[in-house]
């Protein structure tokens, strides 16, 4: 290990000559943002950070449990209240309301349990959404029998039953649940006038199933069209989200382009500032790709710069972000992390690449040579690269396939393996 005095640039090149990328009018693709496809079917965007994912998977869960239980508990709220006011007109009968206050909590544990439980949410959801808009239902056709007072109450919140399964219910599921419903509705009927032969409860009873039956047909189809809808506009944000992603790509490699790169560094920094978490940034590039290219054409160098992107992305952390800068110049943005740590990351990405079994027509082994730098907390993006840019090339000059450190504001460590 040797300590070397930090030059203002390397002798022979010109200031920081790859740093046009960073202008001040880029516009940066604003992170975190929701594509289409999140903000319907939720999933965990892919951020240049540590946890991020994993973060946002558990926002995500936990933001779905809420608004499931939110629509849940409202149904179940209006429910209860509109029986308690219809309770105070002496229509229905506090028997019935306390019976079904009891029902709808205990319900609503055991569904909470079944899905807290599960170990896939998004099915668990879909799975239960049935058996609850039953459960519903189920419970609306005993009050209606027990209390004949309280049918407009029924006539009203089967909609909303139903509804809460437009999303995750077919369309036969829908019309069959529908089927069951109106059959439930005729036997309470049927039973009323059997027990109490009231004329004009039973001619009363049987307009609200005639317009139930003309009805609720209509809403499902209804219901369907819209799922229909819900569906064609998750696809389209599918079909966005992977263009977005083939963006952010570079087409040879697969690894980030210089675009997302740029915008991922200016995001980590702004993270860095906000947290006061280490941020370091390695810029690595590979020896004597000229040369290569002359060897074995431009095809084989093609692959060279492929083999090489992959024994990288092999050596980095899940919230490392690895990308294609231009050329055989490639950046690694190391998030929460100090600068030994870095170190040991990008050197263990050289010393990969060294023992890579290359192909056997190359004259040479393919090195690289690795500028490292940690983010002082003080400076723009622009000169955290350009300070990372001026130790790789000091790296080259001092005889290629080592890595040179430079601590901010101090000294130039460099690491010489020739």
């Amino acid at each position: 290990m040797q300590r070397a005095s930090m030059p203002d640039t390397v002798p022979g090149t010109a200031p920081f000559p790859d740093t046009v990328a960073f202008p001040d009018t880029v516009e940066m693709p604003v992170f975190g943002e929701a594509s289409p496809s999140e903000l319907f079917e939720p999933e965990a965007a892919e951020l240049p950070q540590p946890v991020a994912s994993l973060q946002l998977r558990q926002e995500i869960r936990r933001a779905r449990l809420h608004r499931r239980l939110l629509i849940g508990g409202g149904f179940g709220g209006l429910y209860l209240f509109s029986l308690f006011v219809f309770c105070l007109v002496g229509a229905v009968g506090y028997a019935v309301l306390l019976a079904s206050f009891v029902f709808v909590v205990v319900a609503a544990l055991v569904f909470y349990a079944l899905y807290a439980t599960s170990k896939s949410k998004r099915k668990a959801e879909k799975r239960l959404t049935g058996p609850i808009a039953v459960s519903a239902l189920a419970v609306m056709l005993v009050d209606v029998y027990f209390a004949p007072g309280g049918r407009p109450i029924f006539t009203t919140f089967v909609f909303l039953a139903i509804a809460y399964g437009m999303y995750y219910m077919s369309r036969r599921a829908m019309l069959l649940v529908c089927g069951g419903t109106l059959t439930g509705f005729a036997a309470v009927i049927g039973m009323h006038h059997l027990a109490l032969h009231d004329a004009e409860l039973l001619r009363a009873e049987l307009l609200s199933l005639f317009l139930l039956a003309i009805t609720l047909p209509g809403f499902v189809l209804l219901a369907g069209r819209v799922r229909q809808l819900h569906s064609a506009l998750y696809k389209a944000g599918l079909k966005i989200k992977n263009i977005e992603e083939s963006a952010r790509r570079d087409p040879l490699l697969g690894c980030y382009n210089r675009r997302f790169m740029v915008a991922a560094l200016e995001e980590q920094k702004r993270l860095a500032d906000v947290n006061g978490t280490p941020l370091c940034l390695a810029v690595i590039d590979l020896d004597h790709f000229k040369r290569i290219n002359d060897e074995v054409g431009h095809l084989a160098g093609d692959e060279v710069l492929r083999s090489f992107a992959g024994v990288a992305r092999q050596n980095v952390r899940q919230f490392d972000v690895f990308g294609r800068y231009g050329g055989e110049e490639f950046l690694l943005i190391l998030p929460h992390t100090p600068l030994a740590a870095a170190f040991n990351t990008v050197e263990r990405i050289r010393d990969k690449v060294e023992k890579h079994q290359w192909s056997a027509d190359l004259k040479a082994p393919v090195t690289v040579s690795i500028g490292l730098t940690q983010y002082s907390g003080a400076e723009s993006v622009l000169d955290l690269f350009s300070r990372t840019d001026t130790a790789m090339y000091l790296a080259k000059r001092g005889g290629r396939n080592q890595v040179v450190v430079q601590e901010p504001h101090v000294e130039l460590w460099q690491n010489t393996l020739t």
